[in-house]
C-alpha cells in the first residue's frame, strides 16, 4: 500500500499535467467560495488528518471561530432576534401603573361621594328628567347651573354656562349666558333666560338653549353655592389665585380688596356673584369666567390633580347631575389641557344687543339672534 507521501506526490503530478479548465470546470473560484490564498502546494505535501482543515493545520490543530457564512441553500443565515425582555418589562410596568391609577381614581371618587352623602348640613339635590343629546360632531356639552338653594324651589338660575370637553379642539370651551338675555322659552313666551330654570328646571333650559342658540346639551350639573364652597376648599386648601379687579363690599358676606390674592371657597363665590356696580351682569359674567379659568389653571399642581377624583365624587354626591364618571375619566387629558387656559365666550357677543323691557317691565337684553348663533358656531369650530 502506498504511503501518504506517495499519494500526495501522485496527486500533485496529476494536477500539474491535467487540463485545469476541464478538471475544475464545475468549481469556479468566486468571492463567495472558501478559497484560501495562503494555501500552497507545499501544504498539500503534508495534508492534515481527515476532519481537519488546512487552516487548523496552520493554527496548531485548533479551529478558529467561524463567522456567519452562507448556508447550504446559498442564503445567509438570519440574525437572531434581539431579546425583548426589557421592552416587555417596561410594558408590564406601564400597565400596572395605569391599573393602580384607575383603582385610585375610582376609590377616591366613591370616597368623595360617600363623604357628601354623610354630610348632615348638605341638602342633596335630587336628580331630574333631562333628555339630552350628543352634538352632530359627537361631542357632549355639559349644562352648568348655579343656583342659590336658599331662594326656594322656584329660584332662577344665577349662573348659566355650557362646558364642552370633547369637541374638535380637545380642550375645555366655555360659553356663559347673561341671565337677563331675552329669549323665547318654549311654552312660556319671551322673557329672561334664567326664568326658564324657574319654570321647568334644567330640562326646559336645555330646550331654550336649543331653540334660541342651536346648542344641544347631553349632560347637566346643578351646583348650589354651599356645594361650590365645599368643592373649592377640598381642591384648594390654600385658596385659588385671583387678581381681583376692584374693591368689593356691597351686599357681600366677605369684603374683597383689589389685587392678586388667594381666595377660599366663600370669598371666591362672593367675587363671582358680585354685580353691584356700573357693569351689572356683564361684569359678573366676566368674573365668573375668570374664576373658572383660575380653577382649571390651578390643576397644574399635581396635588390638586390627585384630589380631583375625590372632589368630583363630592360634586356628584351633593349636586343634581347625570354626568357619568366614565365621561370625566375619558376626558382627563382635555381637562389637563385646561390648565393652560380655557377658551371662553360670553353671550350676547359685542355689538349684538340693546337694552329693552319685558312683559313684566323688567330690564332685558334684546339680542341679534342670528349674529350670536354664528358666533357660537365659530367658537365651537376654531
Amino acid at each position: 500500500m502506498d504511503s501518504r507521501k506517495d499519494r500526495n506526490k501522485k496527486l500533485y503530478e496529476d494536477l500539474a499535467g491535467a487540463d485545469k479548465g476541464k478538471l475544475f470546470a464545475r468549481r469556479q473560484i468566486t468571492q463567495e467560495s472558501n478559497y484560501d490564498p495562503q494555501w500552497t502546494t507545499e501544504d498539500m505535501e503534508t495534508l492534515p488528518d481527515e476532519g481537519q482543515t488546512p487552516t487548523a493545520r496552520r493554527t496548531g490543530g485548533k479551529q478558529p471561530p467561524q463567522g456567519p457564512g452562507p448556508s447550504s441553500n446559498g442564503k445567509a443565515p438570519r440574525p437572531k432576534k434581539p431579546q425583548k425582555r426589557k421592552k416587555h418589562r417596561f410594558l408590564r410596568f406601564f400597565v400596572k401603573l395605569i391599573l393602580l391609577l384607575l383603582i385610585f381614581c375610582v376609590g377616591a371618587y366613591f370616597a368623595g361621594k360617600w363623604t357628601a352623602n354623610q354630610g348632615a348640613d348638605m341638602d342633596k339635590q335630587e336628580a331630574i328628567t333631562f333628555n339630552g343629546f350628543k352634538n352632530s360632531d359627537g361631542s357632549s356639552n355639559i349644562l352648568l347651573l348655579g343656583s342659590d338653594s336658599r331662594e326656594g324651589e322656584n329660584a332662577r338660575a344665577d349662573t348659566i354656562m355650557v362646558l364642552q370637553l370633547d369637541g374638535p379642539a380637545k380642550k375645555p370651551k366655555l360659553i356663559s349666558f347673561m341671565r337677563d338675555t331675552l329669549v323665547d322659552i318654549p311654552g312660556v313666551g319671551q322673557t329672561k333666560i334664567n326664568a326658564a330654570y324657574a319654570y321647568g328646571g334644567a330640562e326646559l333650559l336645555r330646550k331654550t338653549l336649543k331653540q334660541n342658540f342651536g346648542i344641544e346639551c347631553r349632560y347637566y350639573t346643578i351646583v348650589d353655592f354651599q356645594s361650590f364652597e365645599s368643592v373649592i376648599d377640598t381642591l384648594f386648601p390654600n385658596g385659588v389665585t385671583i387678581d381681583a379687579e376692584k374693591d368689593m363690599s356691597k351686599n357681600l358676606e366677605v369684603p374683597i380688596k383689589a389685587g392678586k390674592q388667594q381666595m377660599d371657597g366663600l370669598t371666591l363665590l362672593q367675587y363671582a356673584r358680585f354685580r353691584m356696580d356700573e357693569e351689572g351682569d356683564f361684569g359678573r359674567v366676566r368674573r365668573q369666567q375668570q374664576v373658572m379659568n383660575a380653577v382649571f389653571s390651578g390643576m397644574k399642581n399635581p396635588l390638586v390633580l390627585a384630589k380631583l377624583p375625590f372632589a368630583g365624587g363630592k360634586v356628584m354626591g351633593e349636586a343634581a347631575t347625570n354626568l357619568p364618571m366614565s365621561y370625566l375619566l375619558k376626558n382627563t387629558i382635555s381637562i389637563a389641557k385646561g390648565a393652560g387656559g380655557v377658551d371662553r365666550l360670553s353671550i350676547p357677543v359685542d355689538d349684538s344687543w340693546s337694552y329693552g323691557v319685558d312683559y313684566a317691565g323688567g330690564s332685558v337684553l334684546v339680542i341679534d339672534q342670528d349674529k350670536n348663533q354664528k358666533a357660537i358656531k365659530s367658537f365651537w369650530e376654531k
